[in-house]
């Protein structure tokens, strides 16, 4: 079976550039990967970040889905633990209504932000966070399943009511959402890039394991995985390129999210001994370079973990690269789109 490729944006400010600007790019490529024929288009939810502007994806995959054609358009995902179960209903199925059939719903229970933001957007997100399994219940009750007859709002109707629903996913970086996608019947997403692939074969394998068909969801488990990829037309250009996700990358690792520098901030950095040791692990481990050679190494990941999609992440600093190595992309692996310069 041939691997799906998908596309997460996390529309990343760009150092010297805004997050309008940033809200801008990610609605140019998202109409780009529409006719590039990528099978869905994520959106991630961050809060309270000088890295990323997608505080609010339910609002961004409005805007994708009105102004694209056949692309599925998603969430990776929305912070449960932030919002209550019927409003994230009411919302996807509004989306549902925009673009049917077209909507993915990827859901997870991480804060997206720090403690005291977590707070701020709920007070009682910790709470929250221990019922991510009944909220991701509820959800799937109020986008047409129903809720058990002694729940407290099972008389309650999510609008709009439409005829289509939107495919509801489990995201994580443990083996706590790969559980939870498996016992619900869902198909599941491992966020590879977050942990540099840490745990992700022990959890793909207990979702494979561990999936209950008989939830009436799947007729059997669907597993992928978010990664970060570069292509350029050189090995070289690709690694030049990438030097601007290592420096964010190192700042991420000391607790700090800035905006993405540039190449040539960070070719004028000077790096600790320590800083480029770092480095070296983390170049070993890049999908980066021509674009033979990004489709060999995603197959073979996508084969050794034993996943049938990827999503795939490529934040740089200059928006026409990051467009031009998902087109190199979508050549390399073939996707039935419309010829695109």
């Amino acid at each position: 079976m041939a691997l799906t490729l998908s596309i997460l944006d996390q529309s990343t400010i760009a150092s010297g550039r805004n997050a309008a600007e940033a809200v801008q790019e990610t609605l140019e490529l998202a109409r780009l990967a529409d006719r590039l024929g990528f099978a869905r288009y994520w959106l991630a939810e961050h809060h309270n970040s000088a890295s990323h502007a997608g505080a609010a994806p339910e609002v961004l995959i409005a805007a994708i889905a009105a102004t694209t054609r056949r692309i599925r358009v998603g969430s990776a995902g929305i912070m449960l633990p932030h919002y209550a179960s019927l409003k994230v209903a009411e919302q996807f199925r509004m989306l549902e209504a925009i673009a049917p059939g077209r909507i993915d719903l990827g859901v997870g229970r991480a804060p997206g932000s720090d403690g005291r933001t977590a707070f701020a957007l709920n007070p009682a997100a910790a709470q929250s966070a221990d019922r991510f399994p009944q909220q991701v219940q509820e959800v799937l009750g109020w986008l047409g399943e129903g809720l058990p007859v002694d729940h407290p709002f099972r008389a309650i109707r999510a609008q709009p009511e439409v005829p289509t629903t939107p495919q509801v996913w489990v995201l994580g970086s443990s083996d706590y959402g790969a559980q939870l996608a498996a016992y619900l019947g869902l198909p599941y997403c491992f966020a590879y890039f977050i942990t540099e692939g840490a745990g992700a074969a022990e959890a793909i394998a207990q979702y494979r394991h561990g999936f209950r068909a008989d939830a009436g969801r799947l007729p059997a488990p669907h597993a992928a995985i978010g990664i970060f990829a570069l292509c350029a037309e050189t090995e070289a250009e690709a690694r030049r390129l990438f030097r601007s996700r290592e420096l964010w990358r190192l700042s991420r690792d000391r607790g700090i999210f800035p905006p993405l520098p540039s190449v040539e901030e960070a070719e004028a950095y000077h790096y600790s001994d320590a800083e480029l040791a770092r480095l070296e692990r983390i170049r070993q481990r890049a999908i980066i370079g021509t674009p033979e050679q990004v489709r060999t190494r995603l197959e073979a990941l996508a084969a050794e973990l034993g996943v049938e999609e990827v999503a795939v992440l490529t934040p740089l600093h200059d928006p026409e690269a990051r467009r031009r190595s998902f087109r190199l992309l979508a050549e390399a692996f073939g996707l039935p789109g419309e010829a695109v310069p």
